[in-house]
């Protein structure tokens, strides 16, 4: 019989979900610490994220990104928000540790709400090309299949606000977690 996940909310979804602002209203709501893996990459790595990209490649970020989620499974404790990066389902053994370490939470977002969210910021390595809304799209058509397969809940972010969606986690995370025992 496979081990029970950790106690802990895991938000996962493509850039501009909404992850980090719901994880921080899940963290206040909760009183759980928020623990962002893009932040505790630059931690580990002591470069930004567009810098670790740029000189290293998005297989060595990647793999960064598989190191963090290990030692958040092996550090272990519960009771925490995890906010993750758009494309951390991407490795299948990113996949299974992120089931691992809690209830996972999809955020669903379509392609014209991701490029409003993000047009303004250029910290994103990926849509740092001619054509974002193309590679927004190719990479939310690849990435979808994942992040359903990953996840134990899948959320719609463009019609809710943040409280609601928030609501909305913390209720189906208290029945998850009420089964799971």
């Amino acid at each position: 019989m496979p081990e029970p996940p950790l106690e802990n909310i895991v938000l996962i979804g493509f850039m501009g979900s909404g992850k980090s602002t719901i994880g921080r209203e899940l963290s206040q709501l909760l009183g759980y610490p928020l623990l962002d893996t893009d932040a505790l990459i630059v931690e580990r790595d002591g470069r930004p994220i567009p810098r670790i990209f740029a000189e290293s490649g998005e297989e060595a970020f990647r793999d960064l990104e598989s190191a963090v989620l290990a030692d958040l499974h092996a550090g272990g404790p519960s009771h925490r928000v995890i906010a993750t990066g758009g494309g951390i389902v991407t490795l299948p053994k990113n996949r299974r540790l992120l089931r691992r370490l809690g209830y996972v939470v999809w955020l669903m977002v379509t392609p014209k709400a991701v490029l409003r969210r993000t047009s303004r910021n250029k910290q994103r390595p990926l849509l740092n090309n001619p054509d974002p809304t193309g590679t927004i799209s190719r990479l939310l058509e690849e990435r979808t299949p994942l992040y359903r397969e990953t996840s134990h809940l899948a959320v719609e972010t463009d019609s809710l606000n943040f409280p609601e969606i928030s609501a909305g986690i913390i209720e189906s995370a208290r029945y998850f977690f009420g089964r799971s025992k």
